[in-house]
C-alpha cells in the first residue's frame, strides 16, 4: 500500500488540464511543417530547401532562430496568462490547457529549427523524449523499445502531467491574490515557456551536433572509399 499523500483536488484538476493540453496538442495543433518551413525561410532568410538543410547553416544561426521562437512563445503564453489570470485561481485549469499546446508547438518548432521532423513513429517518439526532458521527466529509452508510438506518447504526457503539475500548484498559488493575479499569470506563463523551451532546445542542439558529427565522418570516410573504388588493387 502507498505511503504517498493524496492528491489535492486543485493537482488534480491541474494534471487533467495537462493531460487534455499536451493530448490536443498531440493529436489536433501539430505544427505543419511545410509551412513552418516557408516562415522560418521568409522571417529568417534561411537558405533551405528543407530541414535537412540546416545541418549546412551555422549553427549559431541556428540558435538565434530557436531563440527567436522561444521569445514569440513566451510572449504569446504572457499576454494568454494575463487574460486567464483575471479570474484568479478559477480559471487555472484552463490555462494550463491552452499554456501546454503553446508549450508543445515551441518544442515541435524547435524540433524542425535543429533539423527533425516528425513523420515517422520514431520521430515521434523523440519529440516526445524531449517534452519529457524539458518538464524534468527521465524517460528510459527501454520504454521506448517496449512500446509502439500509440501506447508510448499517453505514458510520457501522462508523466509529464504527474511532474508539472505539483510545480505548477505550488508556483501559481499567488493567483489567489485577485488585483495581482492577472501580472502573475503572465509572468509565471512566460517563465514556464522559456523554462520548458530552453531545456528542448538544448536536447535538440545536443542531437543536431551528434547528427553533424556523424554526417561530417561521412564524408571524411567517402574520398578514401572512392580511392579505394578506383584502385582496388593497390
Amino acid at each position: 500500500m502507498s505511503d504517498a499523500p493524496p492528491k489535492s483536488w486543485i493537482r488534480r484538476r491541474v494534471e487533467s488540464a495537462l493531460v487534455h493540453g499536451l493530448t490536443r496538442a498531440y493529436e489536433t495543433v501539430k505544427v505543419d511543417p511545410a509551412k513552418f518551413l516557408l516562415q522560418l525561410r521568409a522571417a529568417h532568410d534561411l537558405p533551405i530547401a528543407n530541414f535537412r538543410g540546416t545541418y549546412q547553416v551555422e549553427l549559431g544561426y541556428l540558435d538565434e532562430v530557436a531563440a527567436s521562437v522561444v521569445r514569440s512563445s513566451m510572449k504569446l503564453a504572457a499576454i494568454q496568462g494575463a487574460g486567464f489570470g483575471l479570474g484568479g485561481l478559477m480559471t487555472l485549469v484552463p490555462d494550463m490547457g491552452v499554456l501546454s499546446a503553446i508549450t508543445m508547438r515551441t518544442i515541435q518548432k524547435l524540433s524542425l529549427v535543429y533539423g527533425f521532423e516528425f513523420n515517422t513513429d520514431e520521430e515521434t517518439a523523440e519529440l516526445w523524449i524531449a517534452a519529457a526532458s524539458a518538464a524534468g521527466v527521465d524517460i528510459s529509452r527501454e520504454l521506448l523499445e517496449k512500446e509502439v508510438v500509440n501506447r508510448f506518447v499517453p505514458k510520457v504526457i501522462q508523466r509529464i502531467a504527474v511532474q508539472a503539475s505539483g510545480e505548477v500548484v505550488e508556483k501559481w498559488a499567488g493567483r489567489l491574490i485577485p488585483i495581482a493575479s492577472s501580472l502573475i499569470g503572465a509572468g509565471l506563463n512566460y517563465y514556464f515557456v522559456r523554462t520548458w523551451a530552453h531545456r528542448a532546445a538544448t536536447h535538440f542542439r545536443q542531437r543536431h551536433l551528434e547528427v553533424r558529427r556523424r554526417m561530417a565522418a561521412e564524408d571524411a570516410l567517402a574520398p578514401s572509399q572512392e580511392t579505394q573504388d578506383l584502385h582496388p588493387h593497390s
